[in-house]
């Protein structure tokens, strides 16, 4: 592999990789949230090992796309397309600009919020459920900007469609 294909490549794998990052969250998200999450569903997490690992899941995998969104796709697509790279903020901020994610400062919340999930998980169950609930909320949303930058990638060319959907 040559040196100028190298992007090219990780963009494909990066983009398969989000797309199953997508469809595993979806998955997640519906089987936790088939009823609303309440502090009574959080009280059973230590006899419901079911619900926990589903709980688990969700958590991990709403931070997965997060991060590997934001940290590894949107730095290495404005490469691609010649923007600056800079922290993930101004990642994020640019990315807002050119129209692939709705809302920086919602961006940002959520990882307030992921961080929340995990550390509330076994301390205050009514902050749990209000922190699963809204990230429940914004899955649509990460879906949503996850997938625009996937078709703006296909749009220019930099990857296959094949390779976001596999």
């Amino acid at each position: 592999m040559n040196s100028s294909s190298r992007p090219t490549h990780r963009l494909q794998f990066l983009a398969r990789m989000v797309q199953k990052e997508i469809t595993y969250l979806q998955q997640t998200d519906r089987r936790l949230f088939e009823a609303p999450f309440t502090r009574e569903k959080a009280g059973q997490l230590e006899q419901d090992i079911d619900l926990a690992e589903r709980v688990d899941a969700f958590v991990s995998r709403f931070g997965r796309l997060q991060d590997t969104v934001g940290d590894k796709l949107l730095p290495a697509y404005l490469s691609v397309v010649g923007e600056h790279v800079g922290t993930a903020l101004d990642n994020l901020n640019r990315a807002e600009k050119l129209g692939w994610v709705e809302s920086v400062e919602i961006w940002m919340a959520l990882r307030g919020l992921r961080n929340q999930m995990v550390h509330e998980y076994m301390e205050d169950l009514d902050q749990l459920a209000e922190a699963l609930n809204k990230g429940h909320e914004y899955v649509p949303m990460l879906v949503k900007d996850a997938t625009s930058i996937l078709v703006d990638m296909e749009t220019r060319g930099s990857i296959t469609p094949q390779a976001s959907r596999t």
